[in-house]
């Protein structure tokens, strides 16, 4: 067990409301280069970029590697399930399979919700769930009042990573069973149409369909969510596929049934 003293490199920390340096969104790559480089250029063992009121965080392995949110969940579940045995662990359904396979494997009760804080915040009291996480960066706690705190978020990875000798990228290539498109905008005519036509098309070929959020349809090896943007008129898709060669071949297979034009989110 390592027992560090806690070594920061801060990036961009005095308040500046014109945002200078980036945008205060993480999930976008380009607003990761800055910290990734100091991750790489300090030998940090790892790093995390907070949105602009910190609710949300990404994290970044020591090679300066983002990390998907999804498999942080599926790395801070482990922990929490060890803690709080046979509780319930909230995912959104953008979510690797991964997570869901790891609160199972933990003893735990994975359960899926919508996209949105609103949503999961109701989900994690419904279920008096210790933790939760979405794919956007938000993380839920029990004990910061069933609500998303990026702060308890680091606590938590800080706490994995000093536990044992492991590296951050070594605890998450366990993690890393499948391989994920990424959230993919597409502007439409009709959004209410183009779902229902390949809802049928994929039904139709074997698929499980379900409208938790938008439609998801599952198959034994691969799967996809297609879902109305809460904020702008886009379809987002995400799709996963239990290796990078299927995974291409099914995105270039429905984004030819979206028929739309691809679209960057705003």
């Amino acid at each position: 067990m390592r027992h560090p003293e806690i070594e920061f490199v801060p990036l961009f920390w005095d308040l500046d409301g014109s945002f200078p340096n980036h945008e205060a969104d993480p999930l976008k790559a380009e607003n990761l280069r800055d910290v990734e480089q100091a991750v790489r250029e300090n030998g940090c063992d790892f790093g995390v970029s907070f949105d602009g009121d910190a609710d949300r965080c990404m994290f970044v392995d020591e090679t300066g590697t983002s990390i998907s949110s999804d498999l942080i969940t599926a790395l801070v579940a482990g922990k929490m399930l060890h803690e709080n045995p046979a509780s319930a662990i909230l995912y959104d359904l953008r979510s690797s399979r991964a997570v869901a396979e790891v609160v199972t494997e933990n003893g735990g009760k994975p359960v899926r919700g919508r996209v949105g804080h609103s949503f999961m915040k109701r989900l994690l009291r419904e279920n008096n769930a210790p933790f939760g996480g979405e794919l956007s960066g938000h993380y839920y706690f029990r004990d910061c009042f069933n609500t998303d705190s990026g702060l308890m978020a680091l606590i938590q990875v800080i706490q994995i990573w000093a536990a044992g000798s492991r590296t951050l990228s070594e605890h998450i290539s366990v993690l890393h069973r499948y391989r994920a498109t990424g959230e993919i905008n597409f502007r439409v005519d009709d959004a209410v149409a183009t779902q229902a036509r390949i809802e049928a098309h994929y039904v139709a070929l074997g698929g499980t369909a379900d409208r938790l959020d938008g439609l998801t349809v599952q198959f034994a090896d691969w799967w996809f969510n297609l879902r109305s943007s809460n904020t702008e008129p886009l379809l987002r898709l995400n799709l996963e596929a239990s290796d990078e060669t299927s995974r291409d071949a099914r995105l270039a297979e429905v984004t030819a049934q979206i028929g739309g034009k691809k679209s960057e989110a705003h």
